[in-house]
């Protein structure tokens, strides 16, 4: 009595050298995300140490866009590691994310300008390049904005699509028992 038993076929050295360099790029990605939530972690953690420092001292005004700018920053290290994650999940690489992360760093920039600003109220020259880096920023802003509009707009166009040729063929699937 034999045992039947499948032959297992061999694997070609570049099937096996893929399959090692996808593991590898998940522990990559992963090594990669546990920093990045690390690193949010000890931002967030500061923060809330200057919010607390600042409040003791009364200076809360005076620090509001610093603690304002690692809270963008904690953000924009967590959209980062939500990238991350998809890219682990579905092993591809999703636009979205980068767009609001973006959007996101062009805001905290802004808020950075804003705050010293204030300092150039003489100088005409360094106040019109502000102005100018300001109002590209905004448009960045805008831009980011608009396409991730169109990109969630463009998704919910092809759900439909996909729903309605899943309800046909589960149609004609259905005709076909009767």
């Amino acid at each position: 009595m034999s045992e039947h038993t499948p032959e297992k076929k061999p694997v070609s050295p570049t099937l096996r050298i893929a399959e090692y360099l996808g593991v590898s790029e998940r522990i990559v990605l992963i090594l990669i995300a546990i920093v990045l939530v690390i690193l949010a972690v000890l931002l967030l953690t500061s923060g809330v140490g200057a919010l607390y420092q600042s409040f003791i001292e009364g200076k809360i005004r005076d620090q509001a866009i610093e603690i304002l700018d690692t809270v963008l920053l904690v953000m924009m290290t967590m959209e980062i590691v939500y990238t991350v994650t998809l890219s682990l999940q579905s092993h591809t690489l999703v636009a979205e994310p980068f767009l609001i992360i973006g959007a996101i760093a062009a805001i905290r920039r802004m808020l950075v300008i804003t705050a010293e600003s204030t300092k150039l109220e003489g100088n005409q020259d360094a106040f019109r390049s502000t102005l100018l880096e300001l109002g590209l920023l905004a448009v960045i802003v805008v831009t980011m904005s608009v396409s991730i509009y169109i990109l969630r707009r463009s998704q919910q166009m092809k759900t439909p699509e996909l729903e309605g040729e899943h309800h046909e063929s589960a149609d004609s699937h259905d005709s076909g028992h009767h």
